[in-house]
């Protein structure tokens, strides 16, 4: 599979797992939602806002990338969050619905790629200020790495809220081949 196909693979998993866990916290409540779990988000709200800022974050740096903007235009209107820690979402059914909405962008975004975007370097600059300059194609490697890693975290907080999450494995997005 090509890196484009990878990269489309990632959009697919990122939205399919997005979908299955917000399906499996949403009844848990508001309140034990945002219970501390002693997770580095502290809760399972705040882990979950966590990926929508981080991933408005990269977005917007995204659509700064010659030939990619287009795609990313909705974005225009979605403030710069302030903090990596930031809840912009004022309960767990609008987060969802947010999630929701970004995920259709994402997935709607990353087939329009092109090789040579993904080659092209990405000048940005991180919440501390300092600057990036890097691979395009790498740094959306790092941008659907960041939402497994961060969703790890949520399946063991849900599991330990004794919430039966099932597979999570990317394999299972990965069509079979004959």
């Amino acid at each position: 599979m090509s890196e484009m196909g990878n990269l489309t693979l990632m959009a697919d998993y990122n939205r399919w797992m997005n979908e299955q866990l917000y399906a499996l916290a949403a009844p848990l409540g508001e309140v034990a939602l945002r219970e501390d779990r002693g997770a580095f988000f502290s809760s399972l709200f705040g882990t979950f806002s966590h990926i929508l800022v981080a991933d408005i974050i990269w977005l917007k740096r995204f659509a700064r990338h010659p030939g990619c903007g287009a795609g990313l235009a909705s974005l225009d209107r979605v403030a710069w969050p302030e903090a990596l820690d930031a809840q912009p979402c004022a309960d767990f059914a609008a987060l969802r619905e947010r999630r929701g909405e970004l995920d259709a962008l994402i997935a709607g975004w990353v087939p329009g790629l092109t090789p040579a975007d993904l080659d092209q370097a990405l000048a940005y600059t991180n919440m501390k200020g300092e600057p990036g300059h890097r691979r395009f194609g790498s740094l959306l490697l790092h941008f659907f790495n960041h939402q497994t890693h961060h969703r790890g975290q949520i399946t063991t907080l849900l599991s330990q809220a004794g919430v039966v999450v099932g597979v999570t494995d990317l394999l299972v997005r990965i069509p079979d081949q004959d």
